[in-house]
């Protein structure tokens, strides 16, 4: 996020320097107004398109830069080992997802908000000091989870000069390395969940098979099995539990 709001106050600049060169009436067409060689302003349509293109990104970032991306996978992981397919919905898997993602992460967003936005808004700093001061926080939690593997990958990929400490790790680097690592402990802890209903599976299509029982599908025997077995060890508590405190480890 702070290198897409440094490419557009980058641009907005580019269109500041092309407004002084006599460029003024071309602006004004797409609504960025001169203001007598003082800066430059954005009419309300502009803001509304900048806002709504900003938006569309949202979705992207809530997913990659947050615990969403864990939590979705295991519990999509969790209804294929059941075996029960549209139950819970996609929609109920998403919404458990975000909202404990949500949970986890207000404490960086509280912290970005009170070292970067609340200050900027204040005019007590400037834009590219409360990009450098909100980046902080989410560096610290990117840092946490990120493998260090993955984030050398990223390091010679982006070639960049080997960091002397965590600290000078740009964003740019941390982010895919923090998803990279999120999809591996995901699909871990995947595995690991199949495990005990694979157990269920195996002896329900031995049992079937030793006693002839060829037109009936195993898996139609099994699911019942499993869910009584995941609800009688309490798996939702298990599982949600588990999820948030490998998170605050």
């Amino acid at each position: 996020m702070k290198y897409l709001l440094r490419a557009s106050a980058f641009g907005l600049f580019a269109l500041r320097l092309h407004a002084a060169a006599g460029a003024a009436p071309a602006l004004n067409a797409f609504g960025i107004n001169a203001t007598g060689g003082h800066g430059f302003a954005l009419s309300v349509p502009m803001q509304i398109a900048l806002g709504l293109t900003l938006l569309t990104l949202l979705p992207a970032v809530i997913m990659c830069i947050t615990p969403f991306l864990r939590i979705a996978l295991v519990l999509h992981f969790l209804r294929q080992a059941i075996g029960t397919q549209t139950a819970p919905s996609n929609q109920v898997l998403v919404g458990i997802s975000l909202f404990l993602s949500l949970l986890i992460v207000q404490p960086v967003f509280s912290e970005i908000y009170s070292k970067a936005w609340a200050p900027l808004e204040a005019g007590k700093i400037t834009t590219e000091q409360a990009l450098d001061q909100g980046s902080e926080p989410l560096k610290h939690f990117l840092l946490k989870f990120a493998h260090e593997r993955d984030i050398q990958l990223f390091v010679e990929i982006a070639k960049e000069p080997p960091p002397r400490n965590p600290s000078e790790l740009s964003l740019k680097v941390l982010i895919p390395a923090y998803i990279l690592s999120e999809l591996k402990t995901g699909f871990q802890i995947g595995a690991v969940l199949f495990l005990p209903f694979l157990v269920i599976d195996i002896a329900v299509a031995s049992v079937t098979l030793s006693i002839g029982m060829m037109q009936l599908p195993p898996a139609m025997i099994s699911a019942p099995f499993k869910i009584l077995l995941f609800v009688l060890v309490d798996g939702w508590n298990l599982i949600i539990g588990s999820l948030m405190k490998s998170f605050y480890q």
